[in-house]
C-alpha cells in the first residue's frame, strides 16, 4: 500500500469555487417531509448506514439483492472497539464477529440460503496536521455531501468514520456492495471537491482494499486483502 505525503498548499481559484459551491449545494440536502401514512413503510425501506441520517444518505434497501440488504442490516450494529482505531489492525478495530452473527440470525429469520458472497472495503487512513484542525469542520461538510452523491449511484452499504486523536490520526471506512460500484460512486463532482480539499488538508493518507468474504451458510467468513 503506498502512503501519499504532502504539504498543505492554497487552494487556487478553481478549486475554492469548487469548494464554496459544495458547502452551499450540501446545506440543500435535507430530507423531505414525509406523511404519517408512509413514515412505516419508508422505516422498512431506507436504512440509516453513516452517521448522516437526512434522506439523500439513506440506503435504499429496494435497490439491493437479499445478501446485501441482509448485510446491510447486520453492519447497522458496527461498532468500534478501541480507542487507538486510528492506527490499530482493522480487523481487530471493529466488532466483526457479532455483525457475522447478527447476519446469521438475520438469514435464518428470512428463511435465505446464504451462498458465498464477497463485498468491499474501502479503508481511509490520515492525518492533519494542528493548523487545519480548525478546518476540520469544512472538511465534515464536503465529505457529507460527497457521501449523499455515493449514496445516489448505488451499492454504498455502510459509512464510518472516527475524529483525529492527539496526533491528528483518524480511520473512516466504507463497506460496499462490489469495487465497481465504489469506483462508480467515487467519480462524481463532490468527491472530486472532497478530494481536492484531502489534497491539500491532510499532510498524510493511505487508502487500504480489502475483501469480506462471508462462506456458505454463514459457517465462516473472513477479512483479506482485495485482489482484483
Amino acid at each position: 500500500m503506498a502512503v501519499v505525503t504532502t504539504l498543505p498548499l492554497p487552494f487556487n481559484t478553481l478549486e475554492r469555487h469548487e469548494v464554496s459551491m459544495a458547502l452551499e449545494s450540501s446545506a440543500s440536502l435535507q430530507a423531505p417531509p414525509s406523511s404519517s401514512k408512509t413514515e412505516s413503510s419508508n422505516e422498512d425501506r431506507y436504512l440509516v448506514v453513516s452517521p448522516y441520517d437526512e434522506r439523500p444518505h439513506l440506503l435504499d434497501l429496494e435497490t439491493l439483492d437479499t445478501p446485501n440488504q441482509l448485510l446491510a442490516r447486520a453492519l447497522v450494529e458496527l461498532k468500534c472497539l478501541r480507542e487507538d482505531y486510528a492506527t490499530a489492525p482493522y480487523i481487530e478495530t471493529f466488532n466483526w464477529q457479532e455483525i457475522i452473527d447478527s447476519l446469521r440470525a438475520l438469514a435464518g429469520t428470512s428463511n435465505h440460503t446464504w451462498e458465498e458472497e464477497c463485498f468491499y472495503i474501502v479503508v481511509f487512513r490520515s492525518q492533519v496536521p494542528p493548523e487545519t484542525v480548525a478546518h476540520y469542520s469544512d472538511l465534515g461538510v464536503l465529505d457529507k455531501a460527497a457521501h449523499a452523491e455515493a449514496t445516489e449511484s448505488g451499492g454504498f452499504l455502510k459509512y464510518w468514520f472516527g475524529v483525529p486523536d492527539s496526533n491528528g490520526r483518524n480511520l473512516a471506512t466504507c463497506l460496499w456492495r462490489s469495487s465497481r460500484d465504489a469506483k462508480i460512486g467515487s467519480v462524481g463532482p463532490k468527491h472530486r471537491v472532497a478530494a481536492n480539499a484531502a489534497r491539500h488538508m491532510y499532510t498524510e493518507w493511505k487508502i487500504e482494499r480489502l475483501r469480506l468474504l462471508v462462506k456458505d451458510d454463514i459457517k465462516g467468513w473472513e477479512i483479506e486483502q482485495w485482489v482484483d
